[in-house]
């Protein structure tokens, strides 16, 4: 995970590890974000920018004394250009165990045209 220098209130801001895999039918982005519920987590489109915002949280109990963190409570942010070939109307995400799936279809190319001549 990639740490970005600046803080949100009391939690570090990383962005999540990422893969990303080209289909014949589109593209996927795979985010890992352990700890994330689905209520704290936020995807949008705008301006031909992905950007996906979530918060997890590990919290301490009085009493523990943490000898190491890893990925305790952090906010994940990312931030994508969507090409113009994605269909940014039928863009879907799923999110199942820390693992964000965003689907990112390919646009419909519109079939070729004949264009009647008039004779004038």
């Amino acid at each position: 995970m990639q740490q970005i220098p600046n803080r949100i209130g009391k939690r570090p801001r990383v962005q999540p590890h990422a893969d990303f895999v080209e289909r014949e039918d589109g593209f996927y982005l795979y985010l890992d974000m352990p700890g994330v519920e689905k209520e704290k987590l936020h995807l949008d489109i705008e301006n031909d920018k992905l950007s996906v915002q979530a918060k997890s949280d590990f919290g301490l109990t009085s009493g523990e004394r943490v000898h190491s963190m890893e990925f305790g409570e952090v906010e994940y942010f990312a931030r994508f250009e969507v090409s113009e070939l994605v269909d940014k109307q039928k863009v879907s995400a799923k999110f199942e165990n820390g693992v964000l799936t965003i689907y990112l279809p390919k646009r419909k190319e519109a079939p070729p045209k004949r264009i009647k001549i008039e004779v004038l």
